[in-house]
């Protein structure tokens, strides 16, 4: 299943879509206004997010389709975190930019993961909405990823997230990583969450990114989760390992799309993220 989330008057509303249609499980429970109310309810009865809605569709307004035109974030997560050098290309990418590196191959071969503070809710935004690269740094990237939504630590479904990235600031050293990862829009997910149970292996997923500059495509790229060289559930322990984590909280699992050196994203570009199984984020660019 997959849920959305639109505005509404007043609030949000909650649409999942099943093989059956798009439904508003909201006006079938005034109380279900998003996934993470979804959750709560779940960990309340001791079921599944799915197993909600599904109690729930009988009673909900079908929708059309043309109902997910505008929808917003999926959900509003206290905290974003992100993973790095989880791909080879990554790791390669990383030394092209870096002075030092031997920093990153040493992360790629250890045991333990990069894992690193990504974005707060204000600094997050959702479909359609524009991202930001930050003035102050000559090379700015996207980088599209795999997300995984927890609440209360258990796994509750996957969503597409854009790290975007300003990898001049972090090249010149290491320790200005999180000046590079953390700013005014620095991230976007959506444009829904899948549950869990809808995705049967995270790792068995196509990643397609463009990016669209005055109508050309100025970047393609295709790469699949198989290339990972970390396992999400690796990630989401050690992430979960001696943290004091909130309620509700996306883990970004890395890239391997990174667009060849020199390339820089400017504003009134168009960055479009594809996951397989999940769906299609699409943001514009602004300078910040």
């Amino acid at each position: 299943m997959r849920y959305y989330r639109v505005d509404g008057s007043p609030g949000s509303r909650l649409l999942v879509q099943t093989d059956d249609g798009l439904f508003d499980l909201t006006s079938a429970n005034d109380d279900l206004d998003s996934f993470v109310d979804l959750s709560r309810a779940a960990a309340i009865t001791d079921t599944r997010p799915d197993d909600i809605a599904t109690g729930l569709i009988h009673d909900a307004l079908e929708l059309p389709e043309g109902a997910l035109e505008d929808v917003i974030r999926p959900i509003v997560p206290s905290e974003v975190w992100a993973a790095g050098v989880t791909y080879e290309i990554s790791e390669q990418a990383r030394e092209s930019e870096s002075g030092k590196p031997e920093i990153y191959l040493d992360v790629y071969e250890s045991d333990r993961p990069e894992l690193f503070f990504k974005a707060t809710p204000s600094r997050t935004v959702g479909p359609n909405a524009h991202v930001g690269v930050r003035s102050d740094s000559e090379w700015n990237v996207p980088e599209p990823e795999l997300g995984v939504v927890l609440h209360r630590e258990e796994v509750v479904g996957f969503t597409i997230g854009n790290d975007v990235s300003s990898r001049s600031i972090e090249g010149r050293n290491p320790l200005y990583l999180p000046q590079a990862k953390v700013y005014e829009r620095c991230c976007s997910i959506g444009p829904c969450v899948v549950s869990a149970e809808s995705i049967p292996d995270p790792h068995d997923l196509r990643i397609e990114m463009t990016i669209g500059r005055g109508g050309d495509i100025v970047y393609e790229g295709t790469t699949h989760t198989s290339r990972m060289t970390r396992t999400c559930a690796e990630l989401v322990d050690y992430y979960l390992g001696h943290n004091a984590v909130p309620e509700t909280t996306v883990l970004l699992t890395g890239t391997a799309l990174v667009p060849e050196d020199g390339f820089t994203l400017a504003a009134g570009d168009v960055v479009t993220i594809d996951v397989e199984g999940i769906g299609r984020l699409a943001n514009p660019v602004t300078t910040v």
